[in-house]
């Protein structure tokens, strides 16, 4: 099977193949990349695999996921698209690497949270949990896609309170929406405009060591 995605791999030093890894699979913003995620999860390299997925879409310097008619509303066919494509490569990195298929996270930022979200709603149980950072959910995927149950699935959710491309609220209504489908959601708001600060970064990085179970001890 031939990947949709090109991506960067980290694998904890000295990694045993006769044993499986939690791994977070990383989701840029809008016209950025893989290498502007990894600084978020560095503390977590010798505890997880973490797969920094490239958006297979040009924009500017950077790339893209999918496109968009108007500012929070995807081009459905190319969003349908890239979710596909999505489940696809971790299906397929999950067989190719030591990656332990009970505890995937996908980790995003912007255009990537609203995909690590959708995700969550698509796959349900097949991930462990989500962290996502200043996104949404759109509404055609909550009223058009064959939804899974997210209630096992644990989720990190945190918004800037100054937010400039996506205002607060939307990040309240989006935490609402998950609370009502499973006790597992982590929710809270950061003094930041549209980006993650120290406090953010430390609280995510935290929640992934708890929710995973593992020790930060080398």
């Amino acid at each position: 099977m031939k990947s949709a995605y090109q991506y960067d791999i980290h694998l904890p030093t000295n990694y045993d193949l006769n044993k499986k890894y939690p791994t977070i699979y990383t989701l840029h913003g809008k016209g950025s990349d893989e290498n502007n995620m990894y600084h978020l999860v560095e503390p977590l390299n010798e505890q997880f695999i973490i797969i920094g997925i490239r958006g297979n879409l040009r924009l500017g310097m950077g790339y893209q996921y999918y496109e968009l008619k108007s500012l929070g509303n995807p081009i459905r066919e190319m969003f349908d698209v890239a979710i596909q494509d999505l489940e696809s490569f971790i299906r397929y990195v999950t067989e190719k690497y030591p990656i332990d298929s009970n505890k995937r996270y996908v980790l995003g930022f912007s255009q990537g949270a609203i995909l690590s979200m959708s995700l969550a709603l698509t796959m349900g149980h097949q991930l462990k949990g989500i962290v996502a950072l200043n996104g949404y959910v759109p509404h055609f995927v909550k009223t058009e896609y064959s939804l899974q149950s997210v209630e096992d699935v644990s989720m990190f959710i945190s918004h800037g309170e100054f937010d400039s491309v996506f205002p607060v609220q939307i990040g309240y209504e989006t935490a609402e929406y998950f609370q009502n489908m499973t006790s597992h959601v982590t929710f809270n708001i950061y003094s930041s405009d549209h980006g993650v600060i120290a406090k953010n970064r430390n609280d995510l990085v935290q929640w992934l060591v708890d929710d995973a179970q593992v020790s930060m001890n080398k």
